[in-house]
């Protein structure tokens, strides 16, 4: 599974950093970033559930 967050979209409400702080990060000017676009498997659960909840529809999942 990849991970992608739209830079254009994303409005840093945090959201997504609460569900699963291992793969989204806040950078310095507050919005979302990803680290390594590769979500160990551990982890899908909690990304699908960030990109679900987004209010701004930043996060693709593929």
């Amino acid at each position: 599974m990849k991970v992608a967050v739209d830079d254009d979209r994303c409005r840093g409400h945090g959201i997504c950093c609460a569900l699963c702080p291992e793969v989204f990060t806040l950078n310095d000017d507050g919005y979302t970033t990803v680290e390594d676009p590769e979500v160990p498997a551990e982890h899908e659960e909690a990304v699908r559930a960030a990109a679900d909840q987004c209010p701004e529809r930043a996060i693709t999942v593929t």
